[in-house]
């Protein structure tokens, strides 16, 4: 009876354990529905940290306007700080450009001036033996004379060129210093320019001019010297502060019209301009001097005249130049 009893409990069990397999939709079913389950648990979980750890940025329009000024500004700075890093750069350049200039220039100076006074001390090298320098410092001015004297009878053209491209050069740096540059930071090629025209036309064209003269009038009358004074002042200054101009300014590649506006708007106070200096040397160089002499008097004498010539040209020059450019920018 006991195992009967067992047996039907055993039975029972067994009968209530066991299950019939499940068909493969169901098991589907089972499986989606356990996903939903953890998706949704998950996605609240996510949800609800999102929603803590995320705070919401609401950004008003003065935020907006604050960043772009402060953004502005440091772009204005930076550009600011970049132009002047280029401005400093181009002042360091300009300063070396200026002094390379200055050396320049007192590099020529200091050689030309060496070998000026070179030439004119060491005129009796030849018979130096023995010498004192006192002895060569004497002798040195009559025999440059001698010497200036000899090349006048040889190739006095010449002669008369060299002088008056040397006076001409020295004239128009002269004429720059008075105008208020540096002693070494004078334009070279504005006293270049000046030298050529005093070397190829001043020294020529006044040999064949005074020889001219004297031909005109040869007479020794107390009335000759004023004539010639005369002539020299009216028509043969007239013909040469006109030759000086065109030339310059055709050196300067300006144009046929602005060279002889130029020249009409000077013409008049140049000549009367020399009314204050030349009748005065004048009367020396007709009455006094030698006609083969006269070309170095007067260019001494033009070591002032060239000053006040070229300065009166430049001047116009330069404003005309600057009148153009204030044109050019309005």
């Amino acid at each position: 009876m006991a195992c009967l009893k067992a047996i039907n409990h055993f039975q029972i069990l067994s009968s209530s354990n066991s299950t019939k397999p499940l068909s493969s939709d169901a098991k589907k079913t089972i499986f989606t529905n356990k996903s939903l389950n953890f998706d949704a648990k998950f996605s609240s979980k996510t949800s609800r940290h999102q929603l803590r750890l995320v705070p919401v940025n609401v950004v008003t329009k003065e935020e907006k306007d604050l960043v772009a000024a402060e953004t502005s500004e440091k772009n204005g700075e930076e550009k600011a700080i970049s132009g002047g890093e280029v401005k400093e750069k181009g002042r360091i350049l300009s300063t070396l450009l200026e002094d390379k200039e200055r050396l320049l220039n007192a590099a020529i100076v200091l050689g030309v001036g060496t070998l000026a006074i070179t030439k004119l001390l060491s005129i009796d090298h030849e018979y130096w033996h023995g010498w004192t320098l006192y002895e060569v410092l004497k002798y040195a001015p009559e025999h440059n004379w001698i010497a200036y004297e000899e090349a006048l009878k040889s190739n006095p053209v010449v002669a008369k060129m060299t002088i008056s491209g040397i006076v001409y050069s020295v004239g128009d740096w002269i004429a720059q210093c008075y105008e208020g540059k540096p002693l070494f930071e004078f334009d070279r090629q504005r006293i270049f320019r000046s030298g050529l025209v005093g070397f190829t036309l001043h020294g020529s064209l006044s040999h064949y001019y005074y020889q001219f003269c004297e031909a005109l009038f040869p007479f020794n009358d107390w009335w000759v010297v004023p004539a010639k004074v005369v002539v020299d002042q009216t028509i043969w200054s007239a013909v040469w502060n006109s030759i000086y101009y065109v030339v310059l300014g055709f050196l300067r590649s300006e144009s046929s019209a602005s060279i002889f506006d130029e020249l009409k708007s000077t013409f008049w106070p140049m000549l009367t301009a020399g009314w204050k200096l030349w009748p005065f040397a004048h009367v020396i160089t007709y009455g006094v001097i030698p006609v083969e002499q006269r070309l170095l008097w007067v260019d001494c004498m033009e070591l002032i005249w060239v000053t006040i010539l070229s300065g009166f040209s430049n001047e116009k020059s330069e404003a005309r130049l600057s009148e153009a450019a204030e044109d050019d920018s309005s």
